[in-house]
């Protein structure tokens, strides 16, 4: 007994230190704090706020004026810019105005050598005046056109070489207004070639034959005026860009003046149905298609008589195109001319003319 108490004094005492010490830690041990901090604002003082907002204030303010000044700088340029675009308008229509009259003036004098039309076609692309021509030694028609588009005119012929048809045949398969024979034409095998140098769309049918023989090249540019006369070479043609062309003979005025025809040209035969085309300074065309009985010489025109007609109308340029039995108009569906065969002849290339 003695010893069992002795030996938990024992213990006691050796354990005492451990466990005051085990005490001691954990009163004196300070609870876990988690602290969660919060962002600071900072604060601007009260002077720099009220400082800063009447800075904004005056900025807006400026902005403001600006603004308005912009805005009344705007209208008043728009309002300048209206007035000036119907000054600037107002001027153009007077110029086109006073343009005209010149323009007018000229068809007016044309109009008093022609007398009053028997017929008109008129439509954005062009217009077209029938007249009749009778200064009593021979008698037909002329028609005088102002294309309004250049492609309101064109050259049939037919994509088959030795083809050939007839004026009206040409007018109702191209859904042309008005048409008349073109070119001369070489007959070969009960074939018609076109004579010589023909252009088609810009291209050389044949290719580029020079002029021999009187004969002329007749055609329209790309700007729709009538080019034509003698050319020696390839490149003196191409530069009048012909976009279609014919050959005949003779030529008959250049800008203006008469040109000399050929003893030959006035004597076989002396007279003749014929068709002529020619130009005036402001690019209307004139064409001319005379009537006869016959190609022996006794009826019809001679080209010294329509030389003379042409020049007393004021014409520039004229050419002589294929006469006698090829001679043919049609206008609005039907033939204007009494043909000298009784019937239209086939040839190969015709002058159409488009509404």
């Amino acid at each position: 007994m003695i010893t069992v108490k002795r030996l938990n004094r024992f213990l006691m005492l050796s354990t005492a230190p451990f466990v005051g010490i085990i005490l001691c830690l954990l009163l004196l041990q300070q609870p876990l704090v988690i602290n969660f901090t919060e962002p600071v604002e900072q604060f601007v003082p009260s002077n720099d706020i009220r400082s800063a907002t009447e800075g904004i204030k005056s900025d807006l303010d400026t902005a403001k004026v600006l603004a308005e000044s912009t805005s009344s700088s705007i209208q008043r340029t728009t309002e300048l810019y209206n007035s000036t675009s119907k000054t600037m308008q107002s001027i153009a229509n007077m110029t086109a105005a006073q343009a005209k009259k010149p323009e007018a003036v000229y068809n007016r004098r044309i109009q008093s050598k022609l007398g009053v039309p028997s017929e008109v076609v008129d439509s954005d692309r062009i217009r077209i005046e029938l007249f009749k021509v009778n200064p009593g030694t021979y008698h037909g028609f002329a028609m005088k056109i102002k294309l309004k588009d250049p492609s309101a005119m064109q050259m049939a012929l037919d994509d088959k070489l030795g083809s050939s048809q007839t004026t009206l045949q040409a007018v109702l398969r191209g859904g042309a207004v008005a048409g008349i024979n073109a070119g001369g034409y070489a007959e070969s095998g009960g074939k018609r070639y076109p004579l010589s140098t023909t252009v088609q769309d810009g291209k050389y049918v044949t290719g580029f034959h020079p002029s021999i023989k009187d004969l002329a090249f007749v055609g329209m540019n790309k700007e729709g005026k009538l080019i034509g006369g003698k050319y020696f070479s390839k490149y003196a043609l191409d530069q009048q860009e012909p976009v279609f062309g014919a050959t005949f003979v003779p030529m008959l005025m250049k800008n203006g003046k008469k040109t000399v025809i050929p003893s030959k040209w006035k004597n076989t035969p002396r007279r003749a149905p014929r068709t002529v085309i020619g130009n005036y300074k402001d690019d209307q065309l004139l064409i001319l298609v005379i009537d006869g009985y016959n190609e022996k010489g006794s009826s019809g025109a001679t080209l010294e008589e329509l030389q003379h007609k042409l020049y007393t109308l004021g014409v520039q340029d004229a050419y002589n195109l294929d006469g006698g039995g090829s001679s043919s108009l049609v206008l609005n569906g039907k033939v204007v001319n009494e043909p000298s065969d009784g019937n239209l002849r086939k040839v190969p290339t015709h002058f159409l003319f488009y509404e």
